[in-house]
């Protein structure tokens, strides 16, 4: 019953900017801390950024700190990513995840010229 659903990934050019929606049900979404995660070629997936239930504390990776913003909206069920100032290292599937025991499908981010 639990879902979550990425949308929004796809080609952009170095600097330029993506946000990535992640559509939630069939769970209490506005009760669990909700994390962005990514996964690049060959490497093991990475914590991107996290959020608490009310969206008041953050946590970023120090990769992506300054650039990329985690936010939620709890009354549509959807948490946010916004990507600034893109890089190509920034190429990977990104997920969604509650709690590392739900994810979902993934969407691609792809930087590059």
């Amino acid at each position: 019953q639990v879902q979550l659903v990425e949308s929004g990934g796809g080609l952009v050019q170095p600097g330029g900017s993506l946000r990535l929606s992640c559509a939630a049900s069939g769970f209490a979404f506005s009760s669990y801390t909700m994390s962005w995660y990514r996964q690049a070629p060959g490497r093991e997936r990475e914590l991107v950024a996290r959020l608490s239930p009310s969206g008041g504390v953050t946590n970023y990776a120090d990769s992506v700190k300054g650039r990329f913003t985690i936010s939620r909206d709890n009354a549509k069920n959807v948490v946010y990513l916004q990507m600034n100032r893109l890089k190509p290292e920034d190429t990977a599937v990104y997920y969604c995840s509650r709690a590392n025991t739900y994810w979902g499908q993934g969407t691609q981010v792809t930087v590059s010229s």
